[in-house]
């Protein structure tokens, strides 16, 4: 864990929270985000964390920060969806640092995904970045690749986001998921040009590379896609939309 700015009457440092994976490209793309936030808001200290496969976890880090003197910290979430880890386990990592660290007033944030129903115009933005980096000659259908969720509520999230694609781009988007739900993103890719689309593109509705990106890639190659975008990972739109979420529980 690397040094925090000492404690006083500024900003409180921002914790940003991943999933985690054993494919060491995602805790990388973490580690470039939690850059990025910094580089967009001087004087914010902002610490990586991952709930699994990776240290530290967020418990760890809320607990070296009181231990630094922090009195306050904001925890954001580097989720896509409301599913169980944002319902449960961060949760639980707030509460385990806490037992140790009464002092330390904790602000969980919403997840980068919809909030209250609302898509945020920065998430839209950076999967249009991307979409425009993987196929600059243009499609006309798109399905948007999730990671996949049982939670009914949780798809429905994915689903807000891909209506918003089609609306903006004023073309079909379906989703589709790598892993918990149909369709998979071949199935998806195939419908659509089944329904005519000659030119069908894939926005990876992700955060970091990963097995599911890959596997995303590789079955959008096989069912004729021209293109598969990358992960948001640290687009300024990323970015950005961090902080969106951190100022809106700063109101101490």
């Amino acid at each position: 864990m690397r040094p925090c700015p000492a404690p006083g009457g500024g900003r409180p440092p921002v914790v940003l929270v991943a999933h985690g994976s054993r494919d060491p490209r995602a805790a990388e793309a973490t580690r470039a985000l939690a850059r990025a936030v910094e580089a967009a808001r001087p004087g914010t200290a902002v610490l990586p964390s991952w709930l699994d496969h990776t240290a530290p976890d967020p418990t760890a880090v809320l607990r070296g920060l009181a231990v630094a003197g922090h009195t306050r910290a904001v925890l954001v979430p580097l989720l896509l969806t409301a599913a169980y880890h944002r319902r449960v386990d961060i949760p639980a990592a707030v509460v385990a640092a806490r037992d140790t660290a009464p002092e330390l007033a904790v602000r969980v944030t919403d997840v980068l995904g919809p909030a209250d129903g609302t898509v945020d115009a920065r998430l839209l933005a950076g999967l249009r970045r991307r979409l425009a980096e993987a196929e600059p000659d243009g499609f006309d259908a798109l399905v948007l690749a999730a990671a996949g969720t049982r939670d009914a509520r949780a798809r429905g999230s994915v689903g807000r986001v891909a209506a918003a694609l089609a609306a903006e781009l004023r073309i079909p988007c379906t989703v589709s998921y790598a892993s918990a739900a149909p369709p998979t993103t071949d199935v998806a890719v195939a419908r659509l040009r089944a329904a005519g689309a000659r030119r069908v593109a894939v926005a990876a509705y992700f955060l970091a590379p990963g097995l599911f990106h890959d596997g995303v890639v590789a079955a959008a190659c096989r069912a004729g896609a021209v293109a598969v975008s990358e992960p948001l990972t640290d687009t300024p739109e990323l970015a950005e939309l961090v902080l969106r979420r951190v100022d809106a529980v700063q109101r101490w």
